[in-house]
């Protein structure tokens, strides 16, 4: 009995482990049942077009772009209050859960989530399998736009996971600067010094997260170890946003940051 019991206890914990390693993924199936839940705001970052033609039903829509500044360097985020006002005016407040999803490629909806961890959210998920994984599921879709309910919020700056050119200058030596551009942005230039992962390597065929053991190999063959500290960057820090979400919600790395003027502003003088 003894035996059992202690058997029994390791697969409990085991369980709560791989819990806590995905905490910031949330499955088809586990968001079904908060489509209509008040304290759940359920977001499209897919584009407008797409947003109108189908989306999960009581899903608001918000573009990345209208979080970025149009000023050179582009793809800087605006302000926080910029920010803040933005999405509160969709409704995103940080006292719910905020559940994003794309379509499919996992770059917009990586995005929000970094910005909203950025701005001081706790409860963020990212759907995994997006739209194809909720047909798969058979979730509820419609065409009619959600109308938000506009909140006022003042963000909690997050500002570890934030850097900017002068402080990855000052990083060149000691941490793991990544990029996760592709092959042919990587060869036509890049940061002097910077490691090379493709953000897709964190991707499955079918747009899911690649799983814990898997992620592992990836980091640690390109000798991304959990005791360096880790810079990501890509053109205007788009696709850096689900390497974040991987090395930080599944991985448990510790720390981890995005430079967000991106390769877009290394290259100004």
């Amino acid at each position: 009995m003894k035996l059992k019991n202690i058997i029994l206890s390791l697969l409990v914990i085991t369980a709560l482990v791989n819990v806590s390693l995905a905490q910031d993924l949330i499955s088809a199936a586990e968001a079904k049942k908060l489509v209509n839940n008040k304290s759940t705001v359920i977001v499209s970052t897919r584009n407008a077009t797409d947003y109108a033609k189908v989306h999960i039903r009581n899903a608001v829509h918000v573009s990345i772009d209208d979080l970025a500044s149009t000023t050179e360097p582009k793809g800087i985020l605006k302000s926080p209050a910029e920010l803040a006002k933005t999405l509160g005016e969709k409704g995103l407040d940080p006292t719910k859960k905020i559940v994003i999803y794309d379509s499919g490629s996992n770059k917009s909806s990586g995005r929000l989530y970094w910005i909203l961890k950025y701005l001081g959210f706790n409860d963020v998920k990212v759907l995994n399998g997006h739209m194809q994984a909720w047909r798969a599921a058979r979730g509820p879709v419609t065409n009619a736009a959600t109308k938000a309910s506009a909140v006022t919020f003042t963000p909690k700056i997050n500002s570890k996971i934030l850097v900017n050119k002068a402080y990855v200058k000052s990083k060149m030596s000691s941490a793991v600067i990544l990029d996760v551009r592709d092959d042919t942005e990587w060869g036509e230039g890049h940061i002097q010094g910077a490691k090379h992962l493709e953000f897709k390597n964190v991707l499955t065929d079918g747009g899911k997260l690649k799983s814990k053991a898997e992620l592992e190999t990836v980091f640690n063959s390109a000798g991304i170890t959990k005791d360096k500290e880790v810079i990501l960057y890509c053109t205007t820090s788009v696709r850096a946003g689900v390497v974040f979400l991987a090395l930080t919600s599944i991985l448990e790395y510790p720390n981890v940051k995005v430079y967000d003027g991106a390769y877009n502003e290394w290259k100004l003088n």
